[in-house]
Formats: C-alpha cells, sequence, structure tokens
C-alpha cells in the first residue's frame, strides 16, 4: 500500500510505501498485516512508477525492511538516484553501519505501547536525520506544544 503523508517526515513530502515481510513483533502493532509476504514486490521499475504517479513528492519512505537488507539498500540507492530523500521506518533497536550510509531519515524503535507513539515525549522510538555522515535526533519536533497526551497502558 502507498500514500502521500505530511507528517512522517518533517517537512517533506513523502511517498509511502508499506514493506511486507515485517521482522518485528510490537505488542499493539497498527500493520499486523505486515507480517506477512503480501503485495506486490518493489523493485526499481515499480519505484519509478510510483514516482511518476505522484508528482511534489520530495521523499520516498519504506515503512518497514521486509526480509533482504540488501535488497533494500539497493532500492534506497535507487530512489536517491532519483534526486529523492530516502527515509526509513524500522522497528528495531538497531541498523546495520551502511544503512546510515544510504538513507537520509531513519526511525528507530519498537512500538511500545506504554511508552507511546513517536508524536508523544514519552516515546522510545527516534527519529534521526543524516547530513553528511551526522546523526541528528529530530523526534521532538514530533512534539507539538499543547497537544501532547500521557501514553496508554
Amino acid at each position: 500500500m502507498t500514500s502521500v503523508v505530511l507528517e512522517e517526515i518533517p517537512d517533506r513530502v513523502s511517498l509511502a510505501v508499506d514493506i511486507s515481510n515485517c521482522r518485528g513483533n510490537c505488542p499493539g502493532c497498527h500493520s499486523p498485516f505486515l507480517k506477512q509476504d503480501i503485495g506486490e514486490e518493489l523493485t526499481p521499475r515499480v519505484i519509478d512508477s510510483l514516482v511518476a504517479d505522484n508528482f511534489g513528492v520530495n521523499c520516498f519512505l519504506f515503512l518497514g525492511e521486509g526480509k533482504d537488507s540488501s535488497a533494500l539498500l539497493g532500492l534506497a540507492r535507487h530512489v536517491r538516484s532519483l534526486g529523492l530523500e530516502v527515509a526509513l521506518y524500522s522497528g528495531r533497536e538497531a541498523v546495520e553501519p551502511t544503512f546510515w550510509e544510504v538513507f537520509d531519515y531513519i526511525k528507530l524503535g519498537p512500538y511500545k505501547r506504554a511508552c507511546g507513539p513517536l508524536n508523544q515525549p514519552t516515546t522510545n522510538q527516534r527519529l534521526y536525520r543524516i547530513v553528511k555522515g551526522r546523526r541528528e535526533d529530530i523526534t521532538s519536533r514530533f512534539w507539538h506544544k499543547g497537544l501532547e497526551r500521557k501514553p496508554k497502558a
């Protein structure tokens, strides 16, 4: 599934693409169907078509990693060759060092209901922006003053 999103990556119009074969096991997962091997295979040709059909996006967001890190990195490099920024939402605590060289944004951390989602100051998840090899934690950009809510136990 794909959608154009405005709130997942700050100041970006992102084309978000769900990646199946999720390796995570987050209690309260909002997309448990992504643990299955479903959907159309994501290839450079499919990416080209999605980007062409969604004029105005400036970031391509992989929502998950799938089983094959090498294939994901190849797809991310292809997206960069199109002149777009590339982002990854991973439910893992850490990713391979190569990911930090390829992606412009990486979200880490499994969803933990007690901590709340990314837009809560209590979240365990972190979104990093990578600029010239430097990681900047930009998670607080999601915390809008006056809108914070306590996570549900």
